[in-house]
């Protein structure tokens, strides 16, 4: 019959889908599956039964041989689908998320936990002492940046300028802002609630440059700290080039390194600090301001006068970046004018080469700390010192190697960027003393930590600016919904 005809053609094509899958041993009973070991293709799929039995007694055989090794593939399927940690079903992780299903989450934030309050502990004279010698080290580049100001430009005078700039930035006033010597200084000089802030005095004895403390304070210490990898980030990188098209993007790029701190950072911290004080004075945003677009001064000038803006042009040049400008490159250089006007010509040229290498190296020191396709972003907030918070410090971070004052010093102290993003209230000593007990803690969990040079860091931070790659998306039916949180003003 037509029927029986076509049947071989049927099983043929069952066949061909079906191969692949081996049936478990001890298989028996439906349509003859009955071998250990064997495969669909050594049944009747092959054709007619062994003791040719007709063309409806075939149909009926591949039925129930579909039944079966459908239920096998549903078996199979079950035991391959992972479970979140709220319980949910969930698809199989790509490769490089793997860890994720497999980690002790609690056990993990427990361990860093505990290992970040005996180090906070065990902070005292030892932690002061060693925030005098890096003061120290600080003002020795300031000294001989200074005593050559007046050569011609040349690269000791840059070179030490550049230093002394980016290390009060990101050693003296970073540790100091976040209250990392609150508690061994007594003499209150390094504590957060009085270093820089307050007058124009303070900042210029205590960190003068591009960035207003009280405004780095809001957007660094607060929304990048504990926001750290969101969308509401504000130092997100992939997120704020994500507007960056054709050429613009590589040119931007280039840019960025060597103009960044006043093109950029001074006035986006601005602008964090004016957004916190309207919400906090319940004052609504400017009609169409995006609080969450990065602020540059190309924004500024373009914003300037329309009332779109949350801070006035004028505000921000005299407040901001205007005392650093006067005091930087014309105050300071003003009395080898008094010698001989070419001594103050050639000071003004050393300083702005070592305000072009320093922001060159604080964008290769800070830009690339939490930007690369092996880093993670996070679609929801987290609690404070929940095991989330933990976790996210590690792989949203990047460390550079680590070890010895005279490396972590030309690191500005920001490659142990993994323990300061766990702990950020500690000192610079106790993070070389807990970044090899953190690793250990990483290494036993499963905890991917990332720990590469500077050059690696900027190559990749380049690739996600330009980009040519992306970072991770940390999988939100894997969040623990116990440490979620959403904060104010945030749906």
């Amino acid at each position: 019959s037509s029927s029986a005809a076509c049947a071989p053609t049927l099983s043929s094509l069952m066949a061909e889908v079906f191969v692949p899958l081996p049936l478990s041993h001890g298989a028996t009973g439906l349509a003859g599956l009955e071998a250990p070991g064997r495969t669909v293709q050594d049944s009747h799929f092959a054709g007619r039964t062994e003791h040719g039995g007709s063309s409806a007694g075939l149909s009926w055989s591949l039925s129930l041989s579909a039944v079966a090794v459908l239920a096998v593939r549903r078996q199979r399927s079950r035991k391959q689908t992972r479970r979140a940690r709220g319980g949910e079903a969930v698809s199989t992780l790509p490769m490089e998320d793997q860890w994720i299903a497999k980690l002790d989450l609690d056990g993990f934030g427990k361990e860093v936990h505990e290992l970040g309050e005996r180090l906070r502990k065990e902070q005292g004279e030892s932690d002061q002492k060693h925030l005098k010698k890096m003061a120290w080290w600080n003002k020795f580049c300031a000294f001989v940046g200074l005593a050559t100001l007046w050569w011609k430009p040349n690269p000791l005078t840059v070179i030490m300028l550049a230093l002394y700039t980016t290390s009060r930035w990101t050693m003296i006033g970073h540790h100091a802002s976040h209250g990392g010597y609150n508690h061994t200084d007594e003499s209150g000089r390094y504590s957060s609630r009085g270093f820089a802030l307050g007058s124009l005095w303070r900042r210029t004895r205590d960190w003068l440059d591009w960035m207003l403390p009280e405004a780095w304070g809001i957007e660094h210490n607060q929304l990048h700290h504990y926001r750290l990898g969101e969308e509401t980030d504000p130092d997100l990188v992939e997120r704020n080039v994500e507007q960056w098209k054709g050429w613009q993007k590589y040119a931007r790029t280039f840019a960025s390194m060597m103009v960044w701190k006043w093109a950029y950072y001074a006035p986006n911290t601005f602008k964090e600090l004016k957004v916190a004080e309207l919400k906090k004075k319940g004052e609504p945003l400017p009609e169409g301001f995006d609080e969450k677009a990065p602020m540059t001064l190309n924004q500024v000038i373009r914003l300037a006068g329309t009332g779109k803006n949350v801070f006035k042009t004028r505000e921000f040049l005299g407040k901001v970046i205007g005392p650093y400008l006067l005091m930087h490159f014309v105050l300071l250089p003003l009395p080898l004018a008094l010698i001989n006007p070419a001594f103050y010509w050639n000071a003004v040229g050393n300083l702005f080469l070592a305000d072009l290498v320093a922001n060159f190296h604080s964008f290769v020191i800070v830009a690339t700390n939490h930007c690369g396709n092996d880093l993670y972003r996070f679609q929801q907030g987290c609690k404070p010192k929940s095991p989330t918070f933990y976790l996210r410090a590690v792989i949203s971070s990047t460390n550079f190697p680590t070890g010895g004052n005279l490396n972590d010093f030309a690191h500005g102290w920001l490659n142990y960027q993994i323990e300061h993003h766990a702990w950020p209230n500690l000192s610079m000593l106790s993070y070389q003393k807990g970044q090899p007990e953190m690793k250990k803690i990483c290494e036993k969990y499963g905890v991917p930590y990332v720990q590469e040079n500077v050059f690696k860091r900027l190559k990749k931070t380049y690739d996600v600016m330009t980009h040519k790659a992306y970072m991770r998306k940390y999988p939100v039916e894997f969040e623990s919904p116990k440490d979620v949180m959403v904060w104010r003003g945030e749906s």
